[in-house]
């Protein structure tokens, strides 16, 4: 993406990688019903013109309303729940700019949902002291710790062949640990998601019959109204798979793990194959998705809107990643670019160093103001979230419903409704000192 970026030529490129596209892009080439229309812009802008003109034309008015609901419900149920983690901020204003960009995707012909999920008993999967890793080699992670509980999105971040599929592959328990304790509990039912799933597909069959072999007692109409949300309608649901695209494979190895209603997802680069409205749809699913989701991908995107956690794999080690996905993005370009800097860096003299020691204290001087009011803030936050979670706890008592407690139930919905909006409101202020923040550390 760098090289591109400062290449001088002319670039025409195809990708699935929206992020990609918004860093090289000047334009987007965009075919449709076999005519080529060109727009001005990167991916995002090509979202927000199309949408613009599809709202125009009014087409399926209906859907594009229920389609914007529905995120805009998303952003609700997320920001009452939201941690001040920044990779949690960033989602939030990754799902606020989804609402607006989902007239776009409105002639999109996919739509699925992962069914409910059976409750399981927490935490759904557990790794405590675990050594991981092949029997023939020495362990990837000495020690890794990891719980898993219903509603929690991580994200695994690492370069490639720093052990992340073996972790994954450990988590769902294909591959034995080398040490240490797995535990699963009661109910826990794991969908895992990897290449591999594409390869076991049986290409002499139809994508109906694959889920008739999973449920022979399921209505065959049942059936077809699943596999038509995965775009596979009519005889197309009948076709043997052997000529089918890798990305139409990928779709039908997705459906049978979503049609099996899982409680938890490990999903390993699940849009290697898929196409950009394939890949919203996904992005769509999950965020309805209740269970636990343990995601790995290139989808710098996806990762963002989906994930309200980062974990990053390094060095043997599995940790916390405080940042978000743009941190972590600035962490890989400034790890690559640091031997090289001091490989050319030449020797600075005295005077060079004084410069720096007193531009490094005006700029702690110029951030010590934010980072206090930040800290207030999050005080605040944990204040308003801590009395919402009293107020839901009290809103659920079943006595609270009875005619005679209806005056307590009225001042609880109204202490509740006045304690989100603050809560909104010093998230917001949150987010914008974190931003002036950040800048300073550019």
């Amino acid at each position: 993406q760098e090289f591109l970026r400062r290449y001088a030529g002319t670039l025409l490129v195809i990708s699935h990688d929206r992020d990609f596209i918004d860093a090289c892009c000047t334009g987007v080439l965009h075919i449709e019903r076999c005519a080529l229309t060109a727009y001005r812009g990167g991916y995002s802008d090509f979202e927000t013109q199309r949408a613009q003109r599809l709202a125009e034309q009014q087409a399926s008015a209906e859907k594009q309303a229920r389609r914007r609901a529905e995120i805009e419900d998303f952003v609700r149920r997320f920001r009452a729940k939201a941690t001040k983690a920044k990779q949690a901020q960033s989602r939030l204003k990754e799902l606020e700019r989804m609402g607006t960009a989902s007239t776009a995707h409105i002639d999109s012909p996919f739509e699925f949902r992962f069914p409910a999920p059976p409750r399981g008993r927490d935490p759904l999967i557990e790794l405590r002291q675990a050594k991981i890793g092949h029997e023939e080699g020495r362990p990837l992670i000495a020690s890794c710790d990891l719980a898993l509980r219903s509603g929690e999105r991580f994200a695994l971040l690492g370069r490639n062949g720093a052990g992340k599929t073996t972790l994954l592959r450990s988590l769902c328990g294909d591959l034995p640990l080398l040490g240490g304790e797995r535990h699963s509990s009661d109910g826990c039912r794991i969908a895992y998601f990897d290449q591999q799933q594409v390869d076991t597909l049986d290409l002499n069959a139809s994508a109906l019959l694959h889920l008739q072999r999973i449920s022979p007692e399921a209505r065959e109409q049942e059936l077809r109204d699943f596999l038509g949300g995965f775009d596979f309608r009519g005889e197309r649901a009948e076709a043997p798979l052997a000529p089918f695209s890798g990305g139409e494979k990928a779709r039908l190895a997705l459906a049978l793990l979503a049609w099996q209603r899982p409680n938890v997802l490990i999903l390993d680069e699940p849009t290697n194959h898929l196409d950009l409205d394939m890949r919203r749809a996904l992005e769509l699913a999950l965020l309805d998705f209740a269970g636990a989701l343990v995601l790995v991908s290139h989808d710098r995107h996806l990762l963002r809107s989906t994930a309200d956690r980062l974990l990053l794999l390094a060095d043997g080690e599995l940790q916390e990643f405080e940042g978000d996905i743009a941190a972590y993005e600035a962490h890989i370009l400034g790890a690559s670019a640091e031997p090289r800097e001091k490989a050319a860096a030449p020797q600075r003299n005295e005077s060079d160093r004084r410069d720096q020691r007193r531009a490094a204290a005006a700029a702690r001087a110029e951030r010590r103001p934010l980072q206090r009011e930040i800290e207030r803030l999050e005080g605040a936050i944990d204040e308003q979230q801590s009395a919402l979670e009293k107020l839901e706890a009290a809103l659920a008592e079943p006595e609270l419903y009875s005619p005679e407690a209806k005056p307590r139930l009225q001042a609880l919905l109204q202490e509740q409704g006045e304690r989100r909006q603050r809560l909104g409101v010093l998230e917001e202020d949150w987010i914008s000192r974190q931003e002036a923040l950040e800048a300073l550390s550019d």
